[in-house]
């Protein structure tokens, strides 16, 4: 058992304990741990001090919400309301919160903010980009991680009667310098929500009434800011305080702080360094990766498909009326009304929960086909013109099929993108005037650029697919140095993320003799390879199509 290791569950349990002593200051805890004897320990913990409910992001908005009945109202004859899982006074656990769509997690706020409740999030996410929400996670004090934790490090812990504790919390004053020090250190770690020092005050109350103190020490600041404040940091806080203490004077002269307001204020060294242990390793690089990915504000659903159409209707099947499903009622009669002397009802139909039919669609995405031409070297114009060919020629058939069309052209040192995702023949024409050849193979920026904009697409409902045109002769690395071995080795990184992320990909040969190492790319893409040395436009349209 290692020191830090038990000393980061020590503040685990005592981030739960202040929860349960200021639930409502507090709002949750989001744990960021997978299943194990150390998350049931301390889940454990927080069933033995509150009652808890667990909960999933898929289950019907009536199940946890509570509603009407349809079911039960059709064979009553009458109005049925069902209650649901949350209620007052008990804590929701919800599993797999990664998973958790937009709406259900608004919803949540919703429920939450209207009973002044906490809750408690199950991260379970496998990837670093598999994240909470914001609209979750930003409402909760307490971020905790329990993954460098084992089993027996998850020992020892401290009680705390929130009972008695609760009594003393109202008697706790904040002054003004603890409200200054804390927003000031919030901003010196990049935090621009003013949610986070708010928690942070009110967890430090909480530690005060803990010990039936009226007053805040600087350990209880301290400890709170590393609690709450640390693992929300996004930058190093700076060595130097010249900027924030010319900003300082600059509120001085609007408000001159009396000896009470003064009292409370910590130097701002001193916070820092308490909190600097508590800070996430690799942070400037995290933040840079958080930046790069646009601050992990997906869903962190595991790449969950949306359908952006109403799909082909499929026969009815025997279902539940949950989440927005539609009744089939001529299905549902039909399966009612031969038991109906059976049920012994004359004047109505009577209907039963196994009679109800809901109707089921087969939805189906946009396809967009993303072209990433290699528009290098002494033969690009030939290929350009293929590839405007083929694009003119998709986009003559895309209105029939609703197929859309991107163009990426990589040459020089970078990728552009020539085309945005369009239908309209026009546009495309236009763009497709003139591309400019010549230059390097930066292949690993045009794979790059192809696979932000496929992952973009799959966040919109489409459906991408990847169709590179090259002749493999890669010179130009993903920092737009030249040398083919770094460029070569660039290439191989960016195609385990393709691969990774299961995009179909085709690998068109354009060179006029077919590429040993473009039968390899393909292979590890595992898409389709063409090798198409003397292709014109109709034949490469057709080969794709």
């Amino acid at each position: 058992m290692t020191e830090s290791r038990s000393q980061d569950w020590n503040h685990a349990c005592l981030a739960l304990k202040l929860l349960l002593i200021d639930p409502a200051g507090l709002g949750g805890i989001s744990l960021r741990a997978r299943a194990g004897p150390v998350r049931d320990r301390f889940l454990d913990y927080l069933n033995q001090s509150t009652p808890t409910v667990r909960i999933h992001p898929s289950m019907p908005s009536e199940a946890l919400f509570g509603g009407m009945d349809v079911a039960a109202t059709l064979e009553a004859g009458r109005i049925i309301k069902s209650s649901g899982l949350l209620r007052e006074n008990v804590c929701p656990v919800l599993a797999m919160a990664e998973r958790c769509g937009p709406l259900r997690a608004f919803e949540l706020v919703r429920f939450l903010e209207a009973r002044k409740q906490p809750i408690a999030l199950l991260d379970e996410g496998a990837e670093p980009e598999e994240t909470v929400l914001p609209i979750l996670s930003e409402r909760l004090a307490f971020h905790i991680s329990l993954e460098a934790i084992g089993r027996l490090d998850a020992v020892g812990e401290e009680t705390i009667n929130p009972q008695n504790a609760q009594h003393h919390l109202a008697a706790v004053d904040v002054s003004v310098g603890a409200r200054h020090s804390m927003t000031l250190l919030a901003a010196r770690l990049g935090i621009d929500s003013l949610r986070p020092p708010l928690f942070a005050l009110n967890a430090a109350r909480a530690l005060a009434a803990s010990t039936g103190r009226d007053h805040l020490k600087d350990e209880d600041l301290m400890i709170a800011a590393s609690l709450v404040l640390a693992p929300r940091a996004i930058q190093l806080p700076a060595d130097d305080m010249e900027e924030f203490q010319n900003a300082d004077k600059a509120l001085e002269h609007q408000h001159e702080p009396s000896h009470d307001d003064s009292e409370g204020m910590i130097p701002q060294d001193i916070l820092v360094d308490a909190i600097r242990p508590q800070l996430p390793s690799g942070l400037l690089a995290g933040f840079q990766e958080n930046a790069r990915r646009g601050g992990a504000k997906g869903s962190g659903a595991g790449q969950k498909r949306r359908s952006n159409r109403r799909g082909r209707p499929l026969p009815s099947r025997r279902g539940r009326l949950a989440d927005g499903r539609r009744i089939d009622l001529i299905a549902t009669l039909r399966a009612a009304v031969p038991w109906q002397r059976l049920r012994r009802r004359r004047d109505r139909v009577k209907i039963r929960s196994s009679d109800i039919f809901v109707k089921s669609f087969e939805e189906k995405s946009d396809r967009l086909l993303v072209f990433a031409v290699d528009a290098s070297g002494s033969a690009a114009m030939a290929r350009l013109a293929d590839a405007k060919g083929a694009v003119e020629i998709l986009l003559s058939e895309a209105y029939a099929s609703r197929d859309l069309v991107s163009l990426i052209g990589f040459r020089g040192d970078r990728a552009d993108l020539l085309l945005p995702p369009t239908r309209s023949l026009v546009q495309a024409k236009r763009r497709l005037a003139a591309l400019p050849g010549g230059g390097g193979t930066p292949l690993a920026a045009g794979l790059k650029a192809a696979g932000d904009l496929a992952k973009h697409a799959r966040s919109q409902g489409m459906s991408p697919v990847l169709l590179l045109l090259t002749d493999g002769r890669a010179n130009i690395a993903l920092d737009g140095t030249a040398g083919r071995s770094q460029a070569n080795a660039d290439v191989q990184i960016i195609v385990r993320w393709l691969r990774h992320s299961g995009l179909p990909c085709i690998v068109i040969d354009t060179a006029s003799r077919p590429e040993r190492s473009l039968t390899s790319l393909a292979h590890n893409l595992a898409g389709q390879y063409l090798p198409l040395p003397h292709a014109d436009a109709t034949k490469l349209a057709r080969a794709l199509t």
